[in-house]
């Protein structure tokens, strides 16, 4: 059976075709839309991370439905920073070469603009429940911007198998990584997860909301700090690294026609795998957490989409890659995992403190993944069969955790990939179907920032765009009426002094 799913994997879905079409995708959106992820940049940071960490501090006075953007983006980066920037980029470079971290990097320039256009069309086409949850992802775009709603089902029993084969992939990760740090039986780990897994998602997207808004920044962080002391440990090395990523790429010391093919392909379809296994950007997976947030602009929450890809694959498998190569842990055709292949490389920096703080640190970023994945493949079982049996789902996913401590690495890992291939063709499918309403909705967006007086885009059904555009009208009067007022208080004050 793996044999097969490799042949599928190697040959059809992370072969050639797969290749063409998410960069062709990619392409063809980041052209249609003039750079976006390279001319608002600036902006999207500003307006992202850079409002986020302006904000702490201050009281969220205006309280909507879901959940706020933050937690929507951090449930969404919890899915993508994971095993696959650490264990996955170890893996690809294993397995295709140093070359394939280029790949990695152009998956996720053009991936910064694809994830930008799900988000956009996610909370374009959501709906809300009558719990006053709102509901969107792929699905929704597919079957109402579409109207096909046999692909939109399609789409969502793949993304089930592929929660079912991430859940299994973070887990196996975990387990292996506790055994060989502090000998904790695989069994244990599968146990213990999985019950602590249970007892959060009872709470839902606003408990996973909260967990990973409050555990993401510290572990991003940590991991960028550690990782940047390495690099510096090894700041000789850094010329010759980047060296062996651009001349692997495209295996410029291959002689021959067929071994040169061969290489460059075999770089590009780990590079490719593992970029989009890591930022996600073309599978539709995350829009599902974005499709959440209590924002009214789908371009606002477009923007995390261009920070999210980001900070995932330029800055974290970037540094990953480079702690490898630098390090000097990396040789060509090593019998050794990607996972032992990253420890080694904090071990041999750090001593017995890397092992343990590896041993601490891959783990919870496997665990935030385990908990966005079960979000995502819940709300694409209730899109099918309605939210009444979804604890079907639920009690499936926490029992494949146990099952995905004691299972085969490698077994584990196909299965991702090849329900990630599956669920990403439907949803390309749509960006390009759809590359039009995409670029409406920007531009709108952006002509109203320079204060042209027409009417938003904030939802694809007409009463309620009229809703949010008026809920959207009196906030910002109430947002002068508070800057007024503050203006006043403070000129007040400086007066009676």
């Amino acid at each position: 059976m793996q044999k097969v799913i490799q042949f599928i994997n190697d040959n059809i879905l992370w072969g050639v075709p797969m290749i063409i079409l998410i960069l062709g995708v990619g392409i063809y959106l980041t052209v249609r839309n003039r750079f976006t992820q390279v001319t608002k940049f600036p902006y999207a940071v500003k307006n992202t991370i850079g409002k986020t960490l302006s904000g702490i501090g201050r009281k969220n006075k205006k309280k909507g439905d879901g959940i706020s953007q933050f937690e929507a983006f951090s449930t969404a980066i919890a899915g993508t920073v994971g095993t696959g920037n650490i264990v996955g980029v170890a893996t690809a470079i294993l397995s295709g070469g140093p070359g394939a971290v280029f790949w990695m990097w152009l998956s996720a320039f053009v991936g910064m603009f694809t994830n930008f256009a799900e988000n956009v069309l996610g909370v374009y086409y959501r709906k809300k429940g009558k719990d006053g949850e709102y509901r969107g992802g792929p699905m929704y775009y597919i079957s109402e911007g579409l109207g096909w709603k046999w692909l939109a089902i399609l789409f969502s029993i793949f993304c089930m198998f592929a929660a079912f084969g991430m859940n299994m992939v973070q887990i196996n990760t975990i387990a292996d990584t506790l055994n060989g740090g502090f000998s904790i039986p695989k069994w244990v780990s599968g146990v213990v997860v999985a019950i602590m897994i249970a007892l959060i998602i009872i709470g839902g997207i606003k408990r996973i909301g909260k967990i990973t808004s409050y555990i993401i920044p510290f572990m991003c962080l940590g991991f960028i700090l550690l990782a940047l002391i390495i690099i510096f440990m090894n700041v000789k090395a850094i010329p010759s690294a980047f060296g062996q990523i651009f001349k692997n790429a495209f295996s410029f010391q291959a002689v021959g026609g067929g071994v040169l093919g061969y290489a460059i392909m075999r770089s590009m379809r780990y590079g490719l795998a593992r970029g989009i296994f890591s930022n996600e950007a073309g599978l539709g997976s995350s829009v599902i957490a974005h499709s959440a947030s209590s924002v009214k602009e789908p371009v606002q929450q477009g923007l995390w989409g261009i920070f999210g890809v980001f900070l995932d694959t330029i800055v974290i498998c970037t540094l990953t890659a480079l702690v490898i190569l630098t390090s000097g842990v990396y040789t060509q055709g090593a019998d050794v995992s990607g996972a032992m292949l990253s420890q080694s490389a904090f071990t041999q920096s750090f001593g017995q403190f890397g092992t343990v703080v590896f041993s601490i640190m891959l783990p919870l970023f496997a665990f935030t993944t385990i908990l966005s994945w079960v979000y995502y493949g819940e709300k694409s079982f209730e899109f099918i069969f309605g939210k009444k049996y979804s604890i079907i789902f639920k009690i499936i996913y926490v029992a494949l955790v146990i099952v995905g401590a004691l299972t085969s690495v490698s077994l584990v890992w196909d299965m991702a990939d090849l329900f990630n291939g599956l669920m990403a063709i439907p949803n390309l499918i749509a960006l390009l179907l759809l590359g039009g309403t995409i670029t409406r909705i920007t531009r709108n967006y952006f002509a109203r920032q320079k204060d042209e007086s027409i009417m938003p885009m904030l939802s694809a059904y007409p009463k309620e765009n009229l809703s949010l555009t008026f809920s959207e009208e009196s906030e910002n009067q109430e947002d002068t009426a508070e800057k007024s007022d503050s203006i006043t208080s403070e000129v007040e004050e400086s007066q009676s002094e």
